[in-house]
């Protein structure tokens, strides 16, 4: 049965909103003073796996559950890449991105409630901000930039080829689970030296969120970067999803 556009900004709302809570809340149990993750209580440190496992999971379910009611963009980069390519509407980009950043806005505020008590007991502060959004680990925004277009490059073109594979063997579940996986793989493989965001809400939003709350031990929001995690992987979705339409067609 086909979607209505609000079921399906409901859908893109919903899964950005897993896709954070899921993905900054792994984040903020592997660097934050005193969770399970940070090896405290006799555990071991969750680490960089632990990490990418989040955001895999993060991307993989919601995909499961709303693949086939919104396409699960919930990324804003995606949405741009697909109208761009012909196959998703221009007129309904906007509300689609609108509805993903509310999704990253209030899924980073659900993080924060969680881990509440253990942002208080974090004194550092590019580890809290960590939680929140990604920057370049040596400060460069160039090499951020371009960690982050060939990062994005690489997850759109394998989902375009999981996702249209698959659509004709109706093995979409199977798709989804190749996205999450594609996640975990670029979180280990390519976010070495940023993250990586490779999604403008579940950067930005969680970025806005950290500037406007009274967060223990913040510090600053970085905003001279915030641009890179935006246009970078708009540009690497828009080029990952043209490189797989001129070879291997829509």
């Amino acid at each position: 049965m086909q979607s209505t556009w609000l079921i399906k900004y409901l859908a893109e709302f919903s899964g950005t909103l897993l896709l954070v809570l899921l993905g900054n809340g792994a984040v903020a149990n592997s660097f934050l003073k005193d969770t399970t993750g940070n090896g405290n209580s006799g555990q071991a440190n969750g680490g960089w796996i632990f990490i990418a496992l989040g955001w895999g999971f993060g991307v993989m379910l919601p995909a499961m559950m709303f693949a086939s009611i919104s396409g699960n963009h919930i990324n804003p980069a995606v949405t741009i890449a697909q109208a761009a390519a012909g196959i998703f509407p221009w007129d309904q980009v906007l509300p689609y991105i609108v509805a993903q950043f509310l999704g990253a806005i209030i899924g980073q505020l659900l993080v924060v409630l969680v881990y509440w008590p253990y942002y208080k007991r974090t004194n550092n502060a590019d580890k809290v901000l960590g939680t929140f959004s990604t920057g370049d680990t040596i400060g460069s925004k160039s090499n951020g930039f371009i960690t982050e277009t060939i990062a994005t490059f690489a997850l759109v073109f394998v989902s375009m080829g999981l996702y249209r594979g698959m659509f004709f063997k109706e093995g979409i579940d199977i798709a989804n689970i190749g996205v999450g996986l594609m996640i975990t793989t670029c979180v280990i493989s390519v976010g070495g030296p940023t993250g990586p965001a490779l999604n403008p809400a579940r950067d930005l939003g969680p970025r806005i969120v950290h500037a406007l709350l009274p967060i223990p031990n913040k510090g600053d929001s970085h905003w001279e970067y915030a641009w890179v995690p935006v246009i970078a992987t708009t540009l690497g979705a828009i080029i990952g999803i043209f490189f797989y339409k001129i070879f291997f067609g829509l």
